[in-house]
């Protein structure tokens, strides 16, 4: 949906609002019926990771259809889901308005901030969705810091057009290459063009970029490389017939779009995800060092266990720490907690969680729940 972008200065913007409220179900805090609601200063919340937004938007939904009372579980998107600009939000009821996190980074910088309601009683943000594990600049493991709980199991590959210049694999060697811009043209990588390589990133928030970019051993991207686009998206202006463009792709998210959503502006029928659409556009998803991100076949395609180990990507739910056994806040741990604590949560038990999972692209992980 972040298409829109290109248009939102334009009416075109509001019949295009309409055409998606009409079609795949809207994002952002919503009720059973899909109608937007304030979260309440009780009510978990989430920012963060465009990698996780719909799987965790699914579990929200289904856990708030089968839970009658008690807190509600609710997600921010990245980027508003109707105009897919970055806006201000107010996360809860009570609290002041920020500018909404667009990636993972972003959202742990607005969680550390410790906001809370205006009561003083309740956070502003309760977990933060993350696509990177644990840095060096985060707060540690212990009091006053963060738990990183595991919640399934992601890959990240790289996209090109299926009309492209760029070889259908590359080894991590070649990819440090590309992304340090020792290598500019593709018949230094292994293909047999002379154009230059127009390599993507996502924006500096992403802990996709974050963790591609430390798969490839790439502290600090060269100068030919571009990073003005949003993660996951093949339907891009810039992709757009360009032979030769590449991208770092979640291998979930390009699982979910191509197999599991419907076309954008499209109504999803019974069997496809409720949230978000197909924007993988023409990409397909390479092989790294000679394996493949993917088995399987349409409905039934997986990421592949035995892919290149260094770009399998774990995702997280970042919360605050606690004393318990699990390092996890009590008031959390219905939704979080692994099997070391007295009740193991909803999203790592519940058959429909794990479901959820499937369908948005992920592998379910035995160490759900678990901190580090």
């Amino acid at each position: 949906m972040r298409k829109l972008m290109k248009i939102a200065a334009s009416a075109a913007v509001l019949a295009s609002a309409v055409t998606l409220i009409a079609g795949p179900a809207l994002a952002d805090p919503v009720n059973g019926s899909g109608s937007p609601v304030t979260p309440k200063e009780t009510d978990v919340v989430s920012v963060g990771s465009d990698t996780s937004e719909y799987l965790v938007d699914q579990l929200a939904f289904d856990y708030n259809k089968s839970h009658s009372t008690g807190p509600r579980l609710y997600s921010w998107d990245a980027v508003n889901p109707v105009t897919g600009l970055t806006d201000n939000i107010k996360t809860k009821f009570g609290c002041t308005a920020i500018v909404r996190p667009n990636g993972a980074t972003a959202g742990l910088t607005a969680f550390y901030a410790n906001a809370k309601t205006s009561d003083g009683k309740h956070y502003c943000i309760d977990y933060v969705r993350s696509a990177r594990g644990r840095s060096s600049t985060d707060p540690a493991k212990g009091p006053g810091g963060v738990t990183f709980v595991a919640l399934a199991k992601d890959a990240i590959s790289y996209a090109a057009n299926a009309t492209t210049n760029a070889p259908h694999n590359l080894t991590t060697a070649q990819l440090n290459a590309i992304y340090t811009c020792t290598a500019t043209a593709w018949n230094q990588v292994g293909g047999t063009s002379t154009d230059t390589i127009q390599a993507f990133l996502p924006q500096t928030g992403s802990g996709l970029r974050t963790s591609f970019l430390k798969a490839i051993g790439v502290a600090t991207p060269g100068s030919c490389v571009n990073s003005s686009v949003q993660q996951n998206e093949g339907t891009d202006p810039q992709f757009k017939g360009n032979a030769d463009a590449l991208v770092p792709y979640s291998v979930a998210k390009y699982i979910s779009q191509r197999y599991h959503s419907a076309k954008c502006g499209v109504k999803p029928t019974a069997t496809q995800n409720r949230f978000g659409c197909d924007e993988h556009g023409a990409f397909i998803l390479n092989s790294v060092n000679g394996t493949k991100p993917t088995t399987g076949t349409g409905t039934g395609t997986t990421i592949n266990p035995l892919f290149s180990a260094k770009f399998i990507n774990a995702i997280y739910d970042v919360v605050r720490w606690a004393q318990t056994r699990d390092n996890i806040p009590a008031y959390l741990e219905p939704f979080f907690a692994s099997a070391f604590a007295t009740t193991r949560g909803w999203i790592c038990s519940n058959t429909t969680a794990r479901q959820d999972l499937i369908n948005y692209g992920f592998l379910p992980t035995p160490f759900c729940g678990t901190g580090s």
